[in-house]
């Protein structure tokens, strides 16, 4: 899942108890009543009437910073970012110790892949509501974007125990896990979610991925074809499939059987130039023992 799937995918689930908190606490006042209509068009994913309703909201009058965040979460929702970071900063002037100001801002930051910035902002926010878990999530992906795999590991695990049902953090946890190699603890993560719901293929696949990396292929494989029962066109856990299934028959395959080498006779070039050099050398002591010895010949007179 990228990283604008994971932000616009949060928008839609964690922000709506927030803003309808709101809505109880603020029962009377000027745009009040269209606040209202934009939360609930912003639950049914009707996000340009949930725009069109918070703004009359401010145009009644009302200056309330959930007015301006809830349209920020709308605008974000859109992808419509630009927009978004305005009515967050809009919302951080008129309250600065709320927190959903922030936490709106920096998610607009992580689609920019501004992560330094993103992480100041969720620092404000952690020190105004310590118990929001929804902080620590979107700092560990910034602490992801930096490659900052620890931290990144330590955000998500406070983030999941604020919000145990949050498939996010269990899934991003998994993946810094992965990049430090912390296989067993990706393992389990992913094996969390996949209890939670066996229709998860992106999951299955991961988990998939991460079996390959421990050469755990059997497990490799029984996972990615669970996903291609779910989904059979993914041609990307197809491959994976088939590197898996290639690596395994790899690993099980006999030994080569080594062929016997054939033993060289005498007659080889090398011996026959040893005999030669052989020769050669008794030829020549030969030669320097006899030089200068008288000949030997008969008494008789030839």
């Amino acid at each position: 899942m990228s990283m604008r799937k994971i932000i616009l995918f949060g928008v839609g689930l964690g922000f709506l108890g927030v803003a309808f908190s709101a809505v109880a606490k603020e029962k009377s006042g000027a745009g009040m009543s269209e606040y209202a209509r934009g939360n609930q068009a912003f639950e049914q994913k009707q996000y340009e009437q949930a725009i069109a309703e918070f703004t009359a909201a401010i145009a009644a009058g009302g200056g309330e910073p959930a007015f301006y965040e809830n349209r920020g979460f709308a605008y974000l929702a859109m992808g419509r970012g630009p927009e978004a970071a305005e009515d967050f900063s809009k919302a951080i002037k008129v309250a600065p110790n709320d927190e959903r100001a922030y936490i709106g801002h920096a998610q607009v930051l992580l689609l920019q892949k501004q992560y330094d910035e993103t992480l100041a902002d969720l620092e404000k926010a952690i020190q105004l509501k310590p118990e929001d878990g929804a902080a620590y999530k979107f700092r560990g992906f910034a602490e992801i974007g930096l490659s900052q795999w620890d931290k990144a590991v330590a955000d998500f695990t406070i983030a999941i125990q604020k919000n145990p049902d949050d498939p996010q953090s269990y899934d991003r946890r998994a993946w810094a896990n992965r990049n430090l190699k912390n296989y067993d603890a990706a393992i389990a993560d992913y094996t969390a979610l996949i209890e939670k719901n066996p229709n998860d293929t992106e999951s299955l696949v991961r988990r998939g991925a991460t079996y390959t990396s421990r050469t755990e292929y059997e497990k490799a494989i029984a996972d990615y074809q669970a996903a291609l029962k779910l989904k059979p066109d993914d041609y990307d856990t197809v491959q994976r499939l088939q590197y898996a299934q290639g690596m395994l028959a790899a690993k099980n395959a006999p030994p080569p059987t080594p062929t016997p080498k054939e033993e060289p006779g005498l007659l080889t070039p090398l011996n026959i130039g040893i005999a030669l050099a052989v020769l050669l050398v008794i030829a020549v002591v030969v030669r320097l023992v006899t030089r200068g010895k008288p000949e030997v010949t008969s008494g008789r007179i030839q």
